[in-house]
């Protein structure tokens, strides 16, 4: 068995759902639009996509002689497990998040088929979306599935929950190029769902808009106009994934990354009242990282101000004196929300002008709407 047979093999061996080729090859009209979408600014704040243009349009630029890809792709449709009982479990979590960080679950997966494939005289770099490297394109390059109207790549078989991961290697590519067909169709039901229409006609996500970025990514208070978007979205967005008719048919077939309880339903209370470092400890080896405990607790604070749980009244009082000024910022707009505007007036004195500023909005543009919830807690 030659090298193109056994890698692939061993790939699934280690639990990858799907696996496929492509050339280590990025067309011209793929490197154009992914220019014109980060000159449109549609990267948002994620300016390490600018710097790392050169080196994603040449995969040589990471592995010299570069010359094929194998595309690892391993499925997240889980089963969502039962909350966890305690807490204050309000609001969701995107699905990939549901399992202890996946770059450190596949990283081995990779390792081992480097290992491997250096035993076949085989030179081989692994890429687990960390990298400056294409996946999409090689994904749908090597039959994996094709691209979506959301922007995500959708398989037949797997759904729109695919992680993707990639080896570069040396191996000369022996099949002929052939990307897979589109099935979406006439099918929009991605792009009408979008909570803040972050879905271009293009295929491409506006990250500015996208739920997903602005929970994960985005640095400081969430912008005004989307936070009543956000919704119940505590980390990362499932929308445009899930309404795809193509997932409803892939059904729970991941086998390598399982999902935890605490992960999928975490306790809101996690996040305030402790330090960065406790925090760190509690979530190490988690996509929950990625914000910071600070990020955690301003999603948080936007879920409780768009879902008005009762549960989350605590969180509300104790956000007021978080020593992140992002935390009470989101605290002041939330309260708000809530009409609660003697609490929210106590920030009228904060040190930071933007709480300030939140806290002034909350005055005088509250609009708590039909259904609003009352409790005894409230009105202290």
């Amino acid at each position: 068995m030659n090298a193109h047979e056994l890698l692939p093999d061993l790939a699934i061996a280690l639990g990858a759902d799907a696996v496929g080729w492509a050339p280590a090859q990025v067309p011209a009209a793929a490197a154009q639009e992914y220019a014109g979408w980060l000159d449109a600014g549609r990267h948002a704040g994620m300016s390490y996509l600018e710097r790392q243009l050169p080196a994603r349009m040449d995969p040589t630029s990471r592995l010299p002689g570069a010359a094929s890809v194998l595309v690892l792709g391993v499925s997240h449709a889980f089963e969502e497990p039962a909350a966890p009982a305690g807490g204050i479990r309000v609001g969701r979590v995107a699905r990939y998040a549901w399992t202890p960080d996946y770059h450190d679950q596949l990283q081995p997966v990779l390792t081992r088929l480097e290992a491997e494939a250096a035993k076949l005289g085989v030179r081989a770099k692994g890429y687990v979306d960390h990298g400056p490297v294409m996946e999409r394109l090689f994904a749908s390059e090597a039959f994996l599935g094709w691209r979506g109207k959301s922007g995500m790549n959708i398989s037949t078989r797997l759904g729109a929950f695919v992680t993707l991961a990639v080896v570069l290697t040396d191996l000369p590519f022996e099949a002929e190029a052939q990307a897979h067909p589109d099935r979406c169709g006439r099918c929009t039901r991605c792009v009408l769902a979008c909570p803040t229409a972050a879905i271009g006609p293009d295929r491409a996500i506006d990250a500015r808009r996208c739920v997903s970025y602005l929970t994960i990514e985005h640095r400081g208070p969430l912008p005004p106009e989307h936070r009543t978007g956000v919704g119940d979205w505590l980390f990362g967005c499932d929308v445009c994934s899930e309404v795809c008719p193509w997932s409803a048919k892939a059904g729970p077939l991941a086998k390598l990354l399982q999902p935890h309880a605490d992960l999928a339903h975490p306790d809101l209370s996690a996040f305030f009242g402790v330090s960065e470092r406790s925090f760190e400890r509690q979530f190490a080896g988690t996509a929950f990282l990625r914000p910071r405990r600070k990020g955690m607790a301003r999603n948080a604070l936007t879920v409780l101000g768009n879902t008005r749980d009762p549960r989350g009244w605590p969180l509300l009082l104790l956000a007021r004196e978080d020593p992140a000024w992002e935390v009470r910022e989101a605290a002041a707009w939330a309260l708000g929300q809530w009409d609660e505007t003697a609490h929210a007036s106590v920030l009228l004195a904060d040190p930071h002008e933007a709480v300030r500023v939140s806290a002034q909005r909350a005055l005088g543009e509250t609009d708590p709407g039909p259904g609003q919830l009352q409790h005894p807690a409230v009105h202290l």
